[in-house]
């Protein structure tokens, strides 16, 4: 019995070690055929993805320089295939803001929130290709509800959008009144990079207003994936360095190139409003309306405005604002003039200017809340109604009845004459 139990336990064990020896025991390998086709499958997909960013487009330009604008004309290469969108944006940047107050749609309270960057550029713009022409106009279609970055999406412009996003944007928790008395509120935490990009673009448009101002439909790409576009810089934008990049999606785009444009004098830059300007204009036609200005007992402001507004691409806000000093010289020599003729009402004139410091408040802060369709319209229609009046004033009818104010009008200024004459002899 006990060679019976001691041969199977030496047969049990020759045989494990025969079976080990043999492999029996040991892990089976994978297919040698199967291993190279996952692992070079995988690898040659990492490898045409990674391929694919490192392929960035190329960029060349034409000249380095402008002298109050002019034509840049770009061209590269780009990975076959691919769409090509070029950024443009100018060193100088400018301040941008917008007041949020629409109504959720889902509990019907507003915001109120205040969104605000001084890091906005002065210029920007993003060409896209001529392909998408047809599009464009179908943003241009929709007037002032267009959304830009619904236009980002709907253009493929998306990939190219960077240097708004990137810049600082403060918002802050304010109401009507005090954003209208200037109070920005209380400052609300930063926002992420995602919800900063958001905002960006609502501020990209406030700034610009214009969807033809922030995108143009001029790169031409070719089937070998060269391109070429023309980029128009307008005369008074601002001076300084410009950059350029190329896109062809959100991982692939090319490092900036830049070029410089140049203004002389009479140019002179509005670092508040991004712009330029010839100063002879403005200061011939300001000439022109101080004169009538004054004559008509008015600083002049109610007429530069409009026209400042309507021939030079100056913001409203910047407009209103730089009116109300140079509104002081005409009056200062105006008030000296009239006074020296005894045609000032002193008492009259305090009553009226501290009702004109109380304005002079809440006024810019309307100014800047409101759109430059908005003054356009607001001021048209005072001016119609001034016009209105006056012009009803000269008719026959209203003469008559007012016989009496035009008899004690001519003795004021008879006797104004005769102290003028007293003064003098």
């Amino acid at each position: 019995m006990k060679r019976f139990w001691l041969s199977l336990v030496i047969a049990v064990t020759a045989a494990f070690i025969m079976l080990w020896q043999n492999g029996a025991f040991a892990e089976k390998p994978k297919p040698a055929g199967q291993a190279v086709k996952s692992g070079a499958g995988t690898d040659a997909k990492a490898g045409a993805k990674n391929a694919s960013r490192a392929v960035a487009p190329t960029v060349q330009i034409d000249k380095t320089s402008l002298n109050n604008g002019g034509t840049i004309i770009v061209t590269g290469q780009a990975p076959v295939g691919k769409p090509v969108y070029l950024e443009v944006w100018a060193e100088k940047t400018v301040r941008a803001s917008r007041f949020d107050a629409e109504a959720d749609k889902e509990t019907g309270k507003r915001p109120y929130i205040l969104y605000m960057t001084h890091e906005m550029p002065a210029y920007y713009k993003i060409f896209v290709p001529r392909e998408q022409k047809e599009n464009l106009d179908i943003i241009r279609k929709e007037g002032k509800k267009w959304s830009y970055s619904k236009a980002l999406k709907d253009l493929g412009a998306d990939v190219a959008y960077s240097v708004p996003g990137a810049r600082k944007i403060d918002r802050y928790q304010a109401t009507l009144m005090g954003s209208i008395i200037g109070s920005r509120g209380t400052p609300l935490p930063t926002m992420d990079e995602k919800e900063n990009a958001k905002r960006s673009m609502q501020l990209v448009k406030a700034r610009f207003i214009s969807s033809d101002k922030v995108f143009s439909a001029d790169v031409e790409v070719h089937p070998d994936g060269s391109y070429k576009a023309e980029i128009k810089i307008r005369k008074g934008l601002a001076p300084g360095t410009y950059y350029l990049s190329a896109a062809v999606d959100k991982n692939t785009k090319s490092r900036p190139v830049s070029f410089d444009n140049k203004i002389n004098f009479p140019l002179v830059y509005l670092s508040n409003g991004g712009t330029s300007v010839n100063l002879f204009g403005p200061f011939f036609l300001t000439l022109a309306i101080a004169i009538f200005g004054v004559l008509m007992g008015a600083g002049g402001g109610f007429i530069m405005n409009p026209l400042l507004v309507s021939i030079w691409p100056i913001p409203h806000t910047i407009v209103a604002g730089t009116v109300m000093p140079t509104v002081l010289f005409s009056q200062g020599s105006g008030i000296y003039n009239y006074s020296k003729i005894k045609f000032i009402s002193w008492k009259l004139g305090v009553a009226i200017g501290l009702a004109m410091v109380v304005g002079g408040f809440i006024g810019p802060k309307l100014t800047e809340l409101i759109t430059l369709e908005q003054f356009k319209f607001v001021f048209g229609w005072i001016l119609l109604i001034l016009a209105g009046l006056m012009f009803w004033q000269t008719t026959p009818g209203y003469l008559e009845k007012n016989k009496k104010e035009q008899a004690i009008l001519k003795e004021f200024k008879k006797k104004a004459e005769e102290a003028a004459k007293t003064k003098q002899g």
